[in-house]
């Protein structure tokens, strides 16, 4: 626990009222955190979850402007997410009684095309179709051209294109996706198949408006591209892993070091150098959300020094307000 003073109205508050349990430790983790970028690390952020769908943009892309994320790991979903709040926030609607809800209202929201996450419903015509359509000329594109990129880049192409920039509904600044293409910051995206647009380009496929499967690049290609990125990267600083839920988009990027030193006989490559673990999945059996960092120990991942942080809480809470105190609001 720290009684360090801060003029930053956002710190100042949590200093003086998070002291105890969760709440302590997010200070101690946002604190570690300021410390290894300080001392020359950088950080890896994983998103699982819904992240984007809670505008996890308002605070996240100041960070990656900032230089303060220096690498992103995420589900299909929160990749789309995010550019589909971009452009179709109007038509976006809030259930705030959604516990309430009946099958007969479920099926209502389905007939109106809203699909719900938690209190928010995403429209399917205005999001999910209106970018289907922009992204599918980049994959007939490359298909053509028997040119192969990664999901994340086809939607960089898209945002870098301006073909949606007269739709935006938000203020461009509150896009992480945006303020990630601006500094064509590394990403990776396990499982991006199990997505709304990773549905679709199977639907394409099918069809035969794209001719071949491998025009996106997927999951173990991923995996090269992000051993190669920690075996380079590391070699001169140490490299943080900060996670958000948990999940594929935590467990695939955090098993690069094992698959390192174990597969490719590298023991020269560092561990990660820090760890915090946002999320609600409360400690566990045979759950990797729910496991404790220390079983990380016994994998290869994190080391007995690693400084190690688990806030068993609501990440959209929680994020924001580390993000803040690490931006020194």
């Amino acid at each position: 626990m720290t009684d360090k003073p801060s003029t930053s109205p956002i710190t100042a508050f949590v200093r003086e009222h998070f002291r105890h349990f969760n709440a302590a430790t997010l200070i101690d983790a946002a604190d570690a955190y300021s410390k290894h970028l300080d001392s020359g690390g950088k950080m890896l952020v994983t998103l699982a979850g819904a992240m984007s769908t809670a505008e996890i943009g308002r605070s996240l892309a100041d960070m990656i402007r900032q230089d303060k994320v220096h690498a992103i790991s995420c589900t299909g979903a929160n990749l789309e997410e995010d550019i589909f709040n971009l452009v179709a926030h109007d038509y976006y609607e809030r259930v705030p009684h959604y516990r309430d809800l009946t099958p007969a209202d479920e099926h209502a929201l389905l007939s109106r095309h809203m699909n719900r996450v938690t209190d928010t419903c995403i429209p399917e015509m205005e999001a999910m179709r209106r970018i289907e359509s922009v992204v599918l000329e980049e994959w007939v594109a490359a298909d053509q051209k028997k040119e192969r990129f990664f999901p994340h880049e086809f939607m960089y192409k898209i945002l870098r294109s301006g073909k949606l920039k007269g739709e935006y509904q938000i203020d461009p600044k509150n896009s992480w996706m945006l303020a990630a293409m601006e500094r064509n910051l590394p990403m990776f995206v396990p499982g991006w198949e199990d997505s709304t647009l990773g549905n679709m380009y199977s639907g394409h496929v099918i069809t035969g408006d794209v001719k071949n499967v491998h025009t996106v690049r997927t999951g173990i290609e991923y995996m090269i591209e992000l051993a190669d990125f920690y075996t380079r990267l590391t070699k001169s600083t140490s490299l943080g892993f900060f996670q958000i839920g948990g999940g594929i988009a935590g467990d695939f990027p955090i098993c690069v070091v094992p698959m390192l030193h174990q597969d490719l006989q590298r023991p020269e490559v560092p561990l990660w150098g820090y760890f915090c673990q946002i999320s609600d999945s409360t400690t566990s059996y045979g759950s990797y959300s729910g496991a404790v960092p220390n079983e990380k120990i016994t994998w290869g991942k994190l080391g007995i020094d690693t400084p190690k942080y688990i806030i068993e809480s609501d990440a959209s809470i929680v994020a924001p307000l580390m993000f803040a105190m690490i931006m020194g609001r």
